[in-house]
This record gives C-alpha cells, sequence and structure tokens, in this order.
C-alpha cells in the first residue's frame, strides 16, 4: 500500500492557534496513521520558490507547538498565486505552475490553512487544476460565514479586553477619555465583544457609521453623574456617517505604514465638541501575538483533527466549521463567499444597549 503524503500550510495573516492546528494534524496524521506531512513554508509560495522551501513535519519536530503563537511554516497575504507580484507592479498567472509543483513533490493533496483570501485560492487551485484540498478556517476577525467561531478570535478578544481593563485605571486616574483601537476593517465582531468584556462605554463599529455627537451625549451624561472618565473601543474600520471608508495605510518607500486610522478620526471628532482631554491606544499586531489562550488551543486541536478525518475519508474540497458547537465541514465553494458582518440585529448588540452601552447609531 502506497504511503499517503499530504502537504499543508498556512495563509493570510497569523493568528493564535496556527500552531495548534499544524501540531493535531502531524500527530494524528504522522504520528497515529503513518503518512508523511510536507509543510510548506509562506503559504503557497514555498512551491514556487527556487529553490523549494518544503520540509516534512514529524511529531518529534512538533513538540511544545500547542501553546506557541504565530506559524511555524511562516506565512503571508502576498503571495496569489493566480496574481502573482511583479517587480514591474503588474502581476502574472502562475497557478499552473504551482499545481505541477505540488504534483511533482508526490503530494496527493493540501490542507490549507486560512482566511477568506487562502480558502478561495485553494477553492480555485481544486476547480482549475484538480489539486486535492482540506480547508481549516482561521482569521481573528471571525468573519467567515460558514463557520461560527474562527481559532485566533477569542485570544484577540482577550488582548483587547485586557487592554481595556488596563486602559480604566488610568482613565479613571486623569478624567481622560480613552479610545482603544482594535482590528476589524470590515467586521467589528473583536470591538463588540471586547467592549462588553471590557465595560466601555461606546464602542464604533465597522458595521454601523457613527455619528460622534451620541458618543459626546453619553460622555457629557456621564460627567454629569460624576464619572469623569469614558472608554470607547473602535474598529479599525469604523467611520463617521457619510464618510468613505479609508484603507488605512499610505504608501512609504517600498512599502506602506498606517496612516490616522479610525480612533485618531475619533479622538479629532471628539476634540471639536468636547473639552476633554482624549487618549488613543492602537492594539494593532499585538492582538495577533503571542499564544492562544486554552478556548482557542482546543478549537485549533479539533479542527486539526477533522482536517485529518477528512483527508483519511477522501473528502476533499470541503472545510473544516463548528455549527452549534459541533465540529463539522461545509463544502469549500460555500465558505468562501461574503464575510460575515455584525448584524445591527445581532443579540450582543441588544446587550450592549441594554447595560447603556452607545454605538453611535
Amino acid at each position: 500500500m502506497t504511503k499517503r503524503r499530504i502537504g499543508i500550510l498556512t495563509g493570510g495573516g497569523d493568528a493564535p492557534g496556527l500552531n495548534a492546528v499544524i501540531r493535531a494534524v502531524v500527530k494524528r496524521g504522522a504520528g497515529q496513521l503513518g503518512w508523511d506531512i510536507i509543510g510548506s513554508e509562506d503559504s503557497f509560495n514555498g512551491f514556487l520558490m527556487r529553490p523549494q522551501r518544503l520540509f516534512e513535519l514529524t511529531p518529534r519536530s512538533c513538540q511544545g507547538l500547542l501553546h506557541r503563537g504565530g506559524t511555524i511554516l511562516g506565512t503571508t497575504n502576498r503571495g496569489d498565486p493566480f496574481a502573482w507580484p511583479e517587480s514591474d507592479g503588474g502581476a502574472r498567472d502562475r497557478s499552473a505552475e504551482l499545481a505541477a509543483a505540488i504534483r511533482s513533490a508526490a503530494l496527493e493533496g493540501l490542507i490549507v490553512i486560512g482566511g477568506d483570501g487562502t480558502q478561495r485560492i485553494a477553492a480555485r487551485l481544486m476547480r482549475e487544476h484538480g489539486i486535492k484540498v482540506v480547508g481549516v478556517p482561521k482569521t481573528i476577525d471571525n468573519d467567515l460565514t460558514a463557520t461560527d467561531f474562527t481559532f485566533g478570535f477569542w485570544s484577540a478578544v482577550e488582548v483587547a479586553t485586557e487592554a481595556l481593563d488596563r486602559l480604566h485605571t488610568t482613565a479613571e486616574s486623569h478624567d481622560r477619555v480613552m479610545i482603544l483601537e482594535v482590528m476589524g476593517r470590515t467586521a467589528g465582531w473583536i470591538a463588540l465583544y471586547a467592549g462588553v468584556a471590557g465595560g466601555a462605554d461606546c464602542i464604533a463599529l465597522p458595521e454601523l457609521p457613527y455619528d460622534p455627537e451620541r458618543f459626546c451625549e453619553k460622555i457629557r451624561a456621564r460627567r454629569a453623574r460624576g464619572r469623569q472618565f469614558s472608554l470607547i473601543v473602535v474598529a479599525e474600520g469604523a467611520r463617521p456617517k457619510g464618510r468613505e471608508r479609508s484603507s488605512g495605510t499610505v504608501k512609504h518607500g517600498r512599502g506602506s505604514i498606517r496612516a490616522g486610522g479610525a480612533g485618531q478620526t475619533l479622538a479629532r471628532a471628539l476634540a471639536e465638541r468636547l473639552d476633554v482631554e482624549t487618549r488613543v491606544t492602537v492594539l494593532g499586531h499585538l492582538q495577533r501575538g503571542g499564544g492562544p489562550i486554552p478556548f482557542d488551543r482546543v478549537l485549533a486541536t479539533q479542527f486539526g483533527v477533522e482536517a485529518t478525518a477528512l483527508v483519511e475519508r477522501g473528502a476533499w474540497g470541503r472545510m473544516v466549521r463548528v455549527a452549534g458547537g459541533v465540529i463539522g465541514s461545509v463544502a469549500m465553494e460555500q465558505a468562501a463567499v461574503e464575510p460575515r458582518l455584525v448584524d445591527p440585529g445581532h443579540p450582543l448588540i441588544a446587550t450592549a444597549r441594554a447595560v447603556g452601552i452607545e454605538l453611535g447609531a
């Protein structure tokens, strides 16, 4: 019987729990089923680089990964094989070359860990080039429609909530308005959950363009009651009513840097209306860093085991998910659709309003 040989890669932004998924796949696939598990560095790029960056993963090489943040395989969100970036600013299709490299490595198929962009690439690779794939959903933004939760999200919420706890004490000491900007360009799940968990007074979400005056009214009302400080959580994609969403970056040399973001925009709007000292803290990549919390370690391990089970059954073209607390899978073509945004009618929105949190809309 031919020994099974499976590739694995991580794509898109890093997230706590990536290594836990890799560990689970290797422990089950290589450790118990005797497969060869081959890792590709920096997503699909490992197959396309010269020399290739492929290496075998063993249970021994994956020791100590459960609690470790980041990904031992490396990752990138600039390696679309269907639109490979060229030095002149153009792009070319290297997908056929990628498919040939995967076959040349004698891989039966790939386990692809990533967000919506990575899952779309994987699904297209299977559809157009016949490469067998199984997907594992990953994004701290928690905006994939096919799964209730993605690993890494709760770890990011934990970081944001702790930041709010710390800002609370300094805000109260100095009678300041503290604005915490968190990740979430299109979906405000981190801001919403962290804002409720951290006792924020106001939350600004991309899905609900805000009226700055409503936040001002909240701050004035608190000060009238003797509460001289306020905490505001702002998702990076939040914006005032009537203003287009900004990309948040500007070109700088060969790359780009963050421009004045959503937190600064809101701070300026408050400064125009209130005589209150305001400070902005941008968490940025702190939300992605560090090890996963226990929930994400468990979820990532479950996802890795289920991905291996799909391969074992030959159920290619499916993405692992959790729905109603049950681990299962869904067709990848259904997984990489429009992002799951915060519905204004979501129960947690109602909860936030019920405890007096102002959402600006």
